[in-house]
C-alpha cells in the first residue's frame, strides 16, 4: 500500500511537470499573438485616422474657388451620363466654364445626385434636378459643404434648347452667386435667351434629350413639383 501510495505521488509529479511545459508553449503563443494583435491596432489605427481626415474635409466660401480650380486640372472627361427612372441621357460641359463643370463632376463622382429628383418642372420652359425632400440629401449637402459659386456668363454660351445651367441661390444673394448643388435644363425651342447673362450655362445635352422632354411632360402640382417622383438614379461621369 505504502509503494503503491508513493508511485501514485510520483506520477503525480510528472504529470504536474509535463502540464507545466505545455502552459510555457501555450503562454508564448499567446504572447505572439498579441504583439500581432498590437501591430494590428495600429495600422488599424492609422488607416481610420487617415480615412477621418478624408472626410472632414468640406467646401466653403474660403476654399472652393482654389479647390476647383486645382481639381479641374485633373478632368480628363467632360460627359455625364444622368440615369433617372424615366430614362437616360448624356450631357457635355463647356471646357471654358472651368468651375461650374469642376462642380458638377466632383458632385458627380462624390455620388451627390443619385436619389436625388427633378423636383421642379415647368411646362415649356425647364425641369430642374439636384434637390429632394429625403433627409439623405440635406446630409450630404452638409458633408460636402455650403459654399456658392460666381456666375460665368460672359463664355459665348446661351440658353438654347437642351442647355444644362445653373440656378442662382435662393440665400440673400445680390450677386447672383450660383447653387452649386442644383442644376437646370432648357426644353424651349428654340431656347429660353431672356435668361442669358443672369444665369450660367455650363454644357447640354447631347443624347437622350427626348427623355428630358419626357420628364417635362409629366403631370405637375402647384409649385411646379411633379406629382410622381421622378428619381435621379445615378449620376456617372463618363471615361
Amino acid at each position: 500500500m505504502r509503494l503503491l501510495k508513493y508511485y501514485s505521488y510520483f506520477c503525480a509529479a510528472i504529470l504536474a511537470l509535463t502540464s507545466c511545459k505545455d502552459t510555457s508553449k501555450k503562454v508564448d503563443d499567446t504572447t505572439t499573438t498579441v504583439e500581432v494583435a498590437i501591430d494590428s491596432t495600429k495600422i488599424t489605427e492609422n488607416k481610420v485616422g487617415d480615412e477621418k481626415q478624408e472626410e472632414t474635409f468640406e467646401l466653403n466660401e474660403d476654399n472652393a474657388i482654389d479647390f476647383f480650380f486645382n481639381y479641374e486640372k485633373t478632368l480628363t472627361s467632360n460627359k455625364v451620363k444622368i440615369t433617372t427612372n424615366l430614362g437616360s441621357f448624356i450631357v457635355e460641359l463647356y471646357d471654358n466654364v472651368p468651375y461650374h463643370r469642376a462642380n458638377f463632376i466632383y458632385l458627380t463622382e462624390k455620388g451627390y445626385f443619385d436619389y436625388t429628383q427633378f423636383h421642379r418642372v415647368v411646362k415649356n420652359f425647364i425641369i430642374q434636378g439636384g434637390n429632394s425632400d429625403d433627409e439623405r440629401t440635406g446630409k450630404k449637402r452638409t458633408k460636402i459643404g455650403r459654399y456658392l459659386l460666381p456666375p460665368d456668363t460672359r463664355k459665348g454660351h446661351k440658353h438654347h434648347r437642351g442647355t444644362i445651367s445653373m440656378p442662382s441661390s435662393e440665400m440673400d444673394n445680390p450677386h447672383m452667386l450660383a447653387s452649386p448643388f442644383e442644376f437646370f435644363i432648357v426644353v424651349t425651342d428654340p431656347g429660353s435667351y431672356h435668361l442669358d447673362n443672369e444665369y450660367t450655362p455650363f454644357g447640354r445635352v447631347i443624347e437622350g434629350m427626348d427623355v428630358v422632354d419626357k420628364i417635362n411632360n409629366q403631370p405637375v402640382e402647384k409649385g411646379d413639383w411633379p406629382l410622381q417622383n421622378i428619381y435621379i438614379e445615378k449620376a456617372e461621369v463618363l471615361k
